[in-house]
């Protein structure tokens, strides 16, 4: 069998289960049949005993079954797809691929969006973090000369449709853009990331990747008109909060570095917010917009 159809039957066994919360194996094997999953064909014991091994490995997700409920299949931790996790990242990437490779025939209806380039390059480096060894790599920062060096892969992160690389030169920890990476090959110098090292914990108190010394601070912005609606389905921060609605506008609040990437964000939504706190950002993005107006005198 296809690799596509397989990941297509883990997606429709995953994503029903969610959807009905609790089914019996004849419930299941009804709706597969229903739903003509592999051509009309039942869903014997042992293929579902088989896909439920390889999504837990695949995707963290674990299929349990009540004996006490009428031997009824759950999904006994949802949370992990609830969160910003590789799991889930990987499960939507294999929902849409899934989709569009069942939909060839309308192609010239379905528009991407363009991802630059860097991913040749993911393979080796998540190898190279398998095994704890160094990387060599070329580096061209925009406006400057290629460059060699050598560094401990610690993580990847995917932001705005671009990969970076997180990473620690000897001295600093630093982010490297994928599509800026000249070569690349694994050394036989091995590293040890430090135990308590958390990337997650690391970016927490940013958006996006820039890190520097920003101090953290308090923001609190006013939305106006539908931009509220935008920031409560696709939030700009984890420590996003909605502290005050009127009909008119609501106020979010962050805890947060609010370095350029964060700042960034907010001119995306320039028309419909106001920064009312700190006073220091609120000055910065007025001045900001005028030099925006100069433009346009």
């Amino acid at each position: 069998m296809k690799p596509s159809l397989i990941f297509h039957q883990y997606i429709w066994l995953v994503e029903s289960l969610l959807h009905n919360k609790r089914m019996t194996l004849a419930q299941i094997n009804r709706k597969w049949i229903d739903d003509e999953v592999a051509e009309g064909n039942p869903l014997s014991r042992t293929t579902f005993n088989r896909h439920r091994d390889a999504i837990l490995d695949m995707f963290g997700v674990v299929i349990d079954c009540d004996l006490a409920d009428d031997y009824k299949y759950y999904i006994s931790n949802p949370e992990v797809l609830d969160s910003d996790t590789i799991e889930r990242w990987m499960l939507s990437t294999l929902t849409v691929g899934t989709v569009l490779s069942d939909s060839l025939s309308i192609q010239d209806r379905i528009i991407l969006e363009n991802v630059p380039a860097g991913e040749a390059y993911l393979s080796l480096i998540i190898k190279a973090m398998k095994m704890n060894h160094r990387i060599k790599m070329g580096y061209q920062r925009f406006g400057a000369d290629n460059y060699k060096l050598v560094v401990a892969p610690y993580a990847l992160k995917l932001f705005h449709q671009r990969w970076y690389l997180l990473a620690f030169t000897g001295w600093y920890i630093v982010t490297y853009s994928l599509d800026r990476i000249t070569s690349l090959s694994i050394t036989d110098e091995t590293f040890q990331k430090p135990a308590d090292f958390s990337p997650e914990d690391y970016f927490s108190e940013y958006y996006g990747v820039l890190t520097d010394e920003t101090p953290m601070a308090h923001v609190v912005i006013r939305a106006y008109g539908k931009t509220p609606n935008y920031l409560r389905t696709l939030p700009l921060h984890h420590s996003q909060r909605e502290i005050n609605t009127t009909p008119k506008y609501s106020d979010f609040s962050y805890d947060i570095r609010p370095t350029y990437d964060f700042q960034d964000a907010l001119f995306s939504h320039v028309s419909g917010i106001e920064v009312l706190k700190p006073i220091e950002l609120r000055e910065k993005m007025k001045n900001e917009i005028e030099k925006m107006l100069e433009n346009y005198k």
